[in-house]
């Protein structure tokens, strides 16, 4: 059993990087089979959709397929045959990076069939989540329309692989070791600091415990499987 987390952010070790970790020790926690795998995109030089519409063209060696070739196509393969996969990100302007949605754009679209009644071309069920880290507090997401933004990739997703995704937040994220290094007084450091010592704990306990159901999700499947291949078998 294979679990990706794919990190949109830029740093490796801070917020998003973090809950993707805990995410990925939870899965690991509920079966000592389940293998785990933390990508950072900002390793790799690649870009999102191109259009050539390669992976919509009658030919069985390019249909359902990126057919671009860089950086982060092996992950792209890799990604797509996963039994789970979180993707995580900060929110810079009031949506993922430029980054995650070029990834999410190159590993989707060519699953989105074109033709009337096929569905998904994916290659199979992949259950997924996604984690969002942002420096505003819950109210004034709901207020600016973060969660509105989101949705449609959201939605995208749970089409492409054929579950729905579970969401996950970290609202009023600590952003820096030391606030008096920026111009940044818009913020109110004392209040960062112990929102980030009391609430980012749970914040963490909460993907921790996510990661957990996700092997749940993809257990209760495969065993689901299984017993509808039982008949043909016997």
């Amino acid at each position: 059993m294979k679990i990706y987390g794919i990190n949109g952010g830029p740093r490796k070790k801070w917020n998003t990087a973090k809950m993707l970790e805990q995410f990925l020790e939870g899965a690991k926690s509920a079966d000592k089979r389940v293998e785990t795998e933390l990508i950072h995109l900002f390793d790799y030089s690649f870009a999102g959709c191109m259009s050539c519409y390669n992976c919509k063209r009658d030919d069985d060696a390019r249909y359902g397929r990126c057919n671009i070739k860089d950086e982060i196509s092996e992950v792209i393969t890799q990604v797509s045959y996963a039994d789970g996969v979180i993707f995580g990100s900060p929110i810079f302007f009031y949506n993922m990076t430029g980054q995650l949605r070029c990834f999410l754009e190159r590993l989707l679209f060519p699953y989105h069939s074109f033709k009337k009644g096929e569905g998904s071309l994916a290659p199979k069920q992949v259950q997924t989540a996604l984690v969002y880290t942002m420096n505003v507090t819950e109210a004034r997401m709901r207020m600016s329309g973060y969660d509105r933004n989101l949705a449609g990739i959201e939605r995208t997703i749970g089409e492409i692989f054929s579950s729905t995704p579970e969401i996950l937040y970290a609202f009023n994220t600590y952003e820096f070791d030391d606030y008096k290094k920026y111009r940044a007084d818009y913020w109110n450091e004392l209040e960062k600091a112990e929102w980030h010592r009391t609430q980012f704990p749970v914040d963490l306990k909460n993907a921790f415990e996510a990661g957990k159901r996700m092997v749940e999700k993809i257990q209760a499947f495969l065993l689901s499987s299984d017993r509808i291949k039982q008949p043909s078998q016997q």
